[in-house]
């Protein structure tokens, strides 16, 4: 697990968003450091998505500075800003391979489109690619004709394309089964390493991600309400991240949808 040394490469203070009149993030501050692996937790609708695409530069903040490797996204132009996303890594929830595009030419499509390099080349670095996440005998094979497990691998091998320095997951371990969860988990945590780079996780996964992460932050209605490793956030008596960490049936977040008592909903039908 790494520790937080030198300048973060992602650093959010006091940012805000909203599409329209509705604010779904409010003031939020987090720093995210090469070598680690980061887990940004929270209920559906919470932001979470909304702080990847913030950081990823698809949206833009309606307030505060989103930096990432010393740059405020705000402050760049459109040109600058496509420099600095070809050095980011996608994987996007199910994979969102090209089916029309064999799992060769899905890992070589950001090579061929942001780089120079000769066919020779981008062949190597594709097998090497695949290789890395257990693949390289599917090349040839088509989307439709590999596992789940598979495509997510596959996508995993297509988002680290470019070596890049920062590597962003969009519900990395939806629909999988037990056996590809651990191996994707365990691909992102050793990719990570050996890249030097940084991941940023969103999820609702809390047994395998708390297993590979070095921090987490969980958001509440466009807030950042706890952070820390995961052994404090496992021992934390904060109710919220109890009743998450621990898939509590009732809690902050009721079981019950507010209504009138029992009592009073029986007695009036009763009337």
């Amino acid at each position: 697990m790494s520790q937080q040394t030198g300048e973060a490469l992602v650093s959010l203070r006091d940012v805000r968003f909203a599409y329209g009149e509705r604010e779904v993030l409010r003031g939020i501050d987090l720093s995210i450091h090469r070598g680690q692996v980061v887990a940004i937790m929270g209920g559906s609708g919470c932001g979470k998505t909304t702080l990847l695409r913030l950081i990823g530069g698809q949206l833009r903040a309606s307030a505060g500075d989103v930096r990432v490797a010393g740059k405020s996204l705000n402050r760049l132009d459109t040109a600058g800003l496509y420099a600095l996303r070809r050095r980011m890594g996608m994987l996007f929830q199910f994979g969102a391979l090209f089916t029309d595009m064999s799992v060769f030419d899905n890992v070589a499509f950001p090579l061929r489109e942001h780089s120079d390099l000769p066919e020779a080349m981008i062949r190597d670095l594709v097998l090497m690619k695949l290789q890395a996440v257990g693949l390289r005998g599917a090349q040839a094979l088509m989307p439709a004709e590999l596992s789940g497990g598979m495509a997510r691998r596959v996508a995993l091998a297509r988002a680290i394309a470019l070596d890049p320095m920062l590597i962003m997951y969009d519900e990395p371990f939806a629909g999988l089964d037990p056996i590809s969860l651990g191996v994707i988990g365990q691909l992102i945590r050793r990719l990570n390493d050996a890249l030097g780079a940084a991941s940023i996780m969103v999820t609702h996964d809390v047994h395998e991600s708390l297993g590979i992460v070095d921090y987490v932050y969980f958001v509440s209605e466009g807030r950042i309400v706890a952070q820390g490793t995961p052994d404090e956030i496992r021992a934390s008596q904060d109710a919220f991240v109890h009743q998450f960490v621990h898939a509590e049936i009732d809690g902050p977040v009721p079981f019950h949808v507010p209504a009138a008592p029992m009592a009073e909903a029986l007695m009036g039908r009763a009337s």
